[in-house]
């Protein structure tokens, strides 16, 4: 199993000023299938830049209605099921994602959820899907229908707090994770209503004791504060390697030993394309035709034609 993060940052201002990426994050090759979680904008450019194929995914999962979470998660679903063409993959959301809750959403159309298995993601519920289980996990935050999960494949754990202010009981949901991925907004003990800081993270990891320890979507204050320290501090005062998620780290997992593992920082696969320098020309349109009709995608002008035939 591969963990990859197409972005570490989060809330409102970090991404609207995208000082850090917020593609949310991928799980390659569990249990043979691959998925992503939370794409918030620019997942599908980040995707590609990193060097992934959206096209390979066997699900997709969004936690909340917030657009940091959700953003590009229909332009997925329809990489995921060829266009809309064939159905495919399983989304999994939370109530408000899915169906809507109050103001909150629904943030993925009914179009968009009907050539996959929609599975509505509750505290405490679990599911099981492609041969792994997937539980939902309860979040005190501004959606108040948003969740976390935790996925259990063959008793490895991988938790996800998605966005939640630290709460007594909320240890009680990620019991038994191998690897903990939580967002922590800011540093120090300087905490939001509905977000945990670094000291909230310190008390989580003490309580659910994971092996590894991940912290992403990162706001601001927290990156001007320079997460790789603040990773430290929380490692040293709990005694569980922390690691502060940066844009395009990848790691593989080892289920045996999930603390032995080496951090690899992903480049930009094709620096040209991805930045301002339009060189995208004759070999990148060749390649990107080549691509689509590999994988039978046409345009509409073409299906028209065709169906005309």
């Amino acid at each position: 199993m591969k963990i990859t993060f197409l972005g570490s940052g989060g809330g409102r201002f970090s991404t609207i000023s995208q000082r850090r990426m917020t593609g949310g994050f991928r799980i390659d090759n569990l249990g043979g299938k691959n998925y992503h979680v939370d794409p918030g904008p620019g997942a599908l450019i980040r995707t590609y830049q990193f060097g992934f194929n959206p096209r390979n995914l066997n699900g997709v999962f969004v936690s909340h209605s917030h657009t940091d979470h959700y953003n590009d998660a229909e332009i997925l679903i329809e990489a995921m099921t060829r266009g809309m063409t064939k159905k495919q993959g399983t989304i999994f959301g939370s109530t408000s994602v899915l169906e809507g809750y109050d103001k909150w959403g629904p943030c993925i159309s009914s179009y968009h959820q009907s050539n996959s298995d929609v599975v509505v993601l509750k505290p405490d519920e679990v599911c099981e899907v492609d041969k792994i289980k997937v539980k939902g996990t309860k979040t005190e935050h501004g959606d108040p229908a948003g969740v976390g999960f935790q996925i259990d494949y063959n008793g490895f754990k991988v938790s996800y707090t998605s966005d939640t202010g630290y709460f007594d009981g909320l240890a009680e949901s990620h019991q038994g994770a191998d690897i903990l991925i939580a967002s922590v907004l800011r540093p120090g003990n300087r905490s939001i209503p509905g977000h945990m800081c670094s000291t909230d993270f310190v008390n989580l990891i003490e309580e659910v004791k994971p092996q590894v320890a991940v912290m992403t979507h990162l706001g601001l204050k927290m990156i001007s504060n320079n997460p790789v320290t603040e990773a430290k501090k929380i490692s040293k005062r709990t005694g569980v390697k922390v690691i502060a998620a940066f844009d395009g780290l990848s790691f593989n997992v080892n289920y045996n030993n999930p603390k032995r593992f080496r951090l690899i920082s992903l480049k930009d696969v094709d620096s040209a394309v991805h930045s301002t320098s339009h060189q995208m020309f004759k070999n990148e349109r060749r390649n990107s035709y080549q691509q689509s009709f590999k994988n039978n995608e046409f345009d509409e002008l073409s299906i028209l034609k065709k169906r005309q035939d």
